[in-house]
């Protein structure tokens, strides 16, 4: 039933797929929390920053954000991040396209968790001398990384799937060698049901364990 699998490097590609998510998770992750600590800085040029990137960029289709990072960064600008071939080239766009996205989803997530910290304690931690750079690493982002770890969770599972964009500039993940055997293969239907099965092992246990841990590390006031 599966011979039409034969000569495909089925999970070569699901690899390349978790090799995306998780360096996209880890850029997100960083720069989605400086972009929330740039939202409720005191300095207005940071806030103004902050708020100007994430409503321009979160209505902005992620497709167009990766043809950007290839067509427009690399081609135009000639910035191709270190990659001396094409792929490791549309490898590493496609990263940096996806964290530039992500990172939105991020931030919002953090600033909802930041506004479930009582105000008392970021005036207390200022009270005694603590500067905002200080008070955010030691009583606020804690705390709001403890209340929001359901919501990145689903960040994190929408970024497993939004990988699937980056077949559109050529990167060998698992919907570009989907495509692949379907213009090749008269399986079409099996070929979805195999892709999407690797999907949901790739999603679900993602979605359990930090459900999981939502719960266990939930803050209680």
């Amino acid at each position: 039933m599966f011979d039409f699998l034969e000569g495909y490097d089925v999970l070569g590609a699901f690899w390349m797929t978790v090799k995306l998510t998780a360096l996209s998770a880890v850029g997100s992750l960083i720069w989605g929390t400086l972009l929330a600590a740039m939202r409720v800085s005191p300095v207005p040029l940071m806030r103004g920053f902050g708020t100007a990137y994430v409503n321009i960029v979160r209505n902005i289709p992620l497709t167009v954000i990766i043809l950007f990072c290839s067509a427009g960064l690399a081609d135009v600008f000639g910035v191709t991040l270190g990659g001396k071939d094409f792929d490791v080239q549309g490898f590493r766009l496609a990263v940096l396209g996806l964290v530039a996205y992500t990172a939105v989803f991020v931030c919002e997530a953090l600033r909802s968790g930041m506004n479930t910290v009582p105000l008392g304690q970021a005036e207390a931690a200022r009270a005694i001398g603590l500067s905002f750079t200080q008070t955010l690493r030691l009583v606020v982002l804690p705390q709001a990384f403890r209340s929001v770890i359901g919501p990145l969770a689903n960040v994190l599972i929408a970024l497993t799937k939004n990988t699937t964009v980056a077949a559109a500039i050529g990167v060998a993940e698992a919907a570009y060698l989907m495509k692949t055997m379907i213009e090749n293969e008269a399986q079409t239907l099996l070929i979805g049901a195999v892709f999407a099965f690797g999907f949901v092992v790739l999603t679900l246990p993602t979605g359990l364990l930090l459900g999981w841990l939502s719960k266990r590390l939930a803050v209680k006031r």
